[in-house]
Protein backbone atom coordinates (compact mmCIF):
# COMPACT_ATOMS: atom_id res chain seq x y z
CA UNK A 1 0.00 0.00 0.00
CA UNK A 2 1.19 3.34 -1.27
CA UNK A 3 0.26 5.90 1.06
CA UNK A 4 1.05 9.68 0.29
CA UNK A 5 0.54 12.21 3.65
CA UNK A 6 -0.11 15.87 2.89
CA UNK A 7 -1.41 19.33 4.92
CA UNK A 8 1.04 19.82 7.38
CA UNK A 9 2.91 23.02 7.46
CA UNK A 10 3.11 26.02 9.94
CA UNK A 11 0.49 27.43 12.57
CA UNK A 12 0.07 29.43 15.48
CA UNK A 13 -1.18 27.92 19.18
CA UNK A 14 -4.55 27.30 18.92
CA UNK A 15 -4.70 27.01 15.30
CA UNK A 16 -5.74 24.04 13.25
CA UNK A 17 -4.68 21.86 9.98
CA UNK A 18 -6.08 18.79 8.72
CA UNK A 19 -4.07 16.37 7.33
CA UNK A 20 -4.67 13.81 4.35
CA UNK A 21 -3.94 10.24 3.77
CA UNK A 22 -4.48 9.01 0.23
CA UNK A 23 -3.60 5.23 -1.21
CA UNK A 24 -2.25 5.90 -4.74
CA UNK A 25 -2.02 1.82 -5.63
CA UNK A 26 -4.80 -0.16 -3.76
CA UNK A 27 -7.96 0.31 -2.11
CA UNK A 28 -8.05 1.12 1.64
CA UNK A 29 -11.65 -0.05 2.79
CA UNK A 30 -9.78 -3.09 3.88
CA UNK A 31 -7.10 -1.52 6.48
CA UNK A 32 -7.32 -0.05 9.14
CA UNK A 33 -5.46 3.68 8.92
CA UNK A 34 -3.42 5.12 11.63
CA UNK A 35 -1.79 8.50 12.53
CA UNK A 36 1.74 8.41 13.93
CA UNK A 37 3.78 11.11 14.98
CA UNK A 38 7.13 11.92 15.67
CA UNK A 39 9.22 14.62 17.69
CA UNK A 40 12.48 15.38 17.20
CA UNK A 41 15.10 12.72 19.63
CA UNK A 42 11.39 10.90 20.21
CA UNK A 43 9.92 7.81 19.66
CA UNK A 44 7.70 7.69 17.57
CA UNK A 45 3.87 7.59 18.85
CA UNK A 46 0.48 6.51 18.48
CA UNK A 47 -1.93 9.65 17.89
CA UNK A 48 -4.87 8.29 16.07
CA UNK A 49 -6.46 4.64 14.34
CA UNK A 50 -10.03 4.38 12.42
CA UNK A 51 -11.00 0.82 11.80
CA UNK A 52 -12.26 -0.16 8.29
CA UNK A 53 -15.36 1.08 8.58
CA UNK A 54 -15.17 4.22 10.36
CA UNK A 55 -17.29 2.27 13.51
CA UNK A 56 -14.16 2.09 16.04
CA UNK A 57 -11.63 4.95 16.82
CA UNK A 58 -8.74 5.71 19.40
CA UNK A 59 -6.97 8.56 20.03
CA UNK A 60 -4.28 8.96 22.52
CA UNK A 61 -4.45 10.68 25.29
CA UNK A 62 -3.00 13.83 24.69
CA UNK A 63 -4.85 14.67 21.68
CA UNK A 64 -8.48 13.31 22.59
CA UNK A 65 -11.04 16.06 22.36
CA UNK A 66 -8.56 18.18 20.01
CA UNK A 67 -8.14 15.72 16.88
CA UNK A 68 -10.50 14.12 15.07
CA UNK A 69 -9.87 11.29 12.58
CA UNK A 70 -12.51 9.77 9.83
CA UNK A 71 -12.38 7.99 6.20
CA UNK A 72 -13.73 8.48 3.36
CA UNK A 73 -13.26 5.11 1.76
CA UNK A 74 -14.71 6.29 -1.84
CA UNK A 75 -11.83 8.98 -2.66
CA UNK A 76 -9.44 6.31 -1.08
CA UNK A 77 -8.04 9.03 1.83
CA UNK A 78 -7.93 9.21 5.64
CA UNK A 79 -7.73 12.63 7.68
CA UNK A 80 -6.89 13.96 10.58
CA UNK A 81 -8.65 16.90 11.68
CA UNK A 82 -6.26 18.69 14.39
CA UNK A 83 -7.68 21.69 16.05
CA UNK A 84 -6.30 23.24 19.60
CA UNK A 85 -2.99 23.04 18.24
CA UNK A 86 -0.36 23.02 20.55
CA UNK A 87 3.76 23.42 20.15
CA UNK A 88 3.92 20.30 21.78
CA UNK A 89 2.23 18.93 18.39
CA UNK A 90 5.01 20.01 16.69
CA UNK A 91 6.55 16.67 14.67
CA UNK A 92 6.25 15.03 11.42
CA UNK A 93 3.16 12.68 11.09
CA UNK A 94 3.08 9.92 9.36
CA UNK A 95 0.24 7.93 7.80
CA UNK A 96 0.07 3.93 8.49
CA UNK A 97 -1.94 1.13 7.30
CA UNK A 98 -2.51 -2.59 8.64
CA UNK A 99 -4.94 -5.43 6.89
CA UNK A 100 -7.62 -5.51 8.93
CA UNK A 101 -7.62 -9.48 9.60
CA UNK A 102 -7.72 -9.33 12.95
CA UNK A 103 -10.92 -11.40 14.61
CA UNK A 104 -10.99 -9.92 18.24
CA UNK A 105 -9.26 -7.08 19.28
CA UNK A 106 -9.31 -3.73 20.32
CA UNK A 107 -8.50 -0.59 18.47
CA UNK A 108 -5.64 0.12 21.55
CA UNK A 109 -3.94 -3.36 20.99
CA UNK A 110 -4.17 -2.76 17.02
CA UNK A 111 -3.00 0.89 16.96
CA UNK A 112 0.06 0.37 17.47
CA UNK A 113 2.97 1.42 15.54
CA UNK A 114 4.68 -2.55 15.77
CA UNK A 115 1.08 -3.51 14.04
CA UNK A 116 1.42 -1.50 11.46
CA UNK A 117 2.76 -3.01 7.66
CA UNK A 118 2.80 0.46 5.26
CA UNK A 119 3.82 3.72 6.18
CA UNK A 120 3.66 6.79 4.41
CA UNK A 121 6.80 9.49 4.12
CA UNK A 122 5.09 11.96 6.79
CA UNK A 123 4.18 15.51 6.47
CA UNK A 124 6.17 18.12 9.06
CA UNK A 125 3.71 19.94 11.06
CA UNK A 126 5.15 22.96 13.60
CA UNK A 127 2.74 24.62 15.64
CA UNK A 128 4.62 28.21 16.94
CA UNK A 129 4.03 29.49 20.22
Amino acid sequence: LQLVESGGGLVQTGGSLRLSCGATDTAIDSYIIGWFRQAPGKERERVSCISTNDATTYYSGSVKGRFTISRDNAKNTVYLQMNGLKPDDTARYYCAAVRNTYVIATMDFICDRHNMEDWGKGTLVTVSS
